[in-house]
């Protein structure tokens, strides 16, 4: 791995997307491209009304920049090595996949603006665009070839899925791009847990010795870094779906991208519970007819409905976020 690349990549995201929100936060408060809150949510959030959202286009800005500009850093001394153009492959394709899913969720939260309601496009529409893109992105790799069949599971295995992958490949796609959507309900939530998580994917890439997917996930890191400048707690700015959704076709990249997808089960493992604590709600409440597990869903709002700050839960999230992401770096050893 080329550490000077991943330094810039590091560097030149977090700076573009920190200078960036000089430029972008009075554009979007003088096109009143503000946030609408849910009256179901809790009641301390009505004071969140109007911020400004859709700033995740800083780091949709700032990232793909930092990517093209630390791989021409790194591009001289991997040319002609075979293994390299199939990383190249893999990374630029999981950044298109990231633009792809930037672009659902920017269309969303602009029919958000628009109607004055936390209401953009319907679910349907959602899971056909994420399903339409996926497949592309699959289909990229597997023309390309770039993916295997193989899965490794952590602690546990390595087995050939056969055509069943497809199915997996598509079904952890389309719920990694929700969970990691769902993560994004407080000030710094998400962009704390992703730094963390991009950080692991940094030291395992490295460890794989995988330049170009260390190059992604310098540049993630940088995103969050620059972002959180603007998102900590009291937030200026919400990343919207816009950026939400985007960074989860990232850690999709990520996953896919090292070839070992089932491990963004340790290094995600806060979007595994958000998600999980969603379908058991939802699963719960409808075979009760009206019973609850949770104060609210996802489980973030459950615990500041128990007394927790969003300041104790981002701290809480990024510590268990460092310790899957701990798991997935010692399960190499497995491997």
């Amino acid at each position: 791995m080329n550490i000077t690349a991943v330094i810039v990549a590091i560097l030149l995201a977090s700076v573009i997307t920190a200078v960036g929100g000089f430029w972008l936060l009075p554009m979007l408060r003088r096109l009143h491209f503000g946030q609408t809150i849910l009256e179901i949510g809790p009641k301390w959030h009505q004071g969140k009304q109007g911020t400004p959202t859709m700033g995740g286009l800083m780091f949709i800005i700032g990232i793909p920049i930092a990517v093209v500009v630390a791989y021409l850093f790194m591009h001289g001394s991997t040319v002609g090595d075979p293994m390299s153009a199939i990383m190249r492959a893999r990374m630029f394709y999981g950044l298109v996949l990231a633009l792809l899913f930037g672009a659902i969720g920017f269309l969303d939260d602009y029919l958000k603006v628009v109607k004055k309601q936390n209401e953009g496009l319907t679910e349907k529409q959602k899971m056909a665009l994420q399903i339409l893109f996926g497949v592309v992105y699959l289909l990229l790799l597997h023309v390309s070839g770039t993916q295997s069949t193989m899965v490794t599971i952590p602690y546990i295995g390595t087995y050939d899925f056969g055509v069943f992958y497809y199915v997996f490949a598509m079904f952890a796609i389309i719920a990694l791009s929700n969970a990691v959507n769902f993560t994004d309900g407080l000030d710094g939530l998400l962009s704390s847990v992703t730094l963390v998580l991009s950080i692991g994917y940094l030291i395992f890439c490295y460890l794989l010795g995988m330049g170009e997917m260390g190059i992604l996930a310098g540049a993630l890191a940088g995103g969050c870094i620059g972002f959180l400048f603007w998102n900590h707690y009291p937030a200026k700015v919400f990343m919207g779906d816009t950026g939400s959704l985007f960074m989860s076709g990232m850690v999709i990249a990520l996953a896919f991208g090292t070839g070992l997808p089932f491990f963004v089960v340790l290094f995600g493992i806060i979007y595994v519970i958000e998600i999980g604590s969603v379908v058991l709600q939802r699963c719960y409440f409808k075979a009760t007819h009206g019973k609850r597990i949770f104060k609210m869903s996802p489980i973030h709002h459950h615990f500041e409905m128990s007394g927790y700050t969003e300041k104790q839960i981002v701290v809480m999230f990024a510590v268990i976020t460092a310790i899957g992401s701990a798991l997935g770096i010692l399960a190499l050893r497995f491997i």
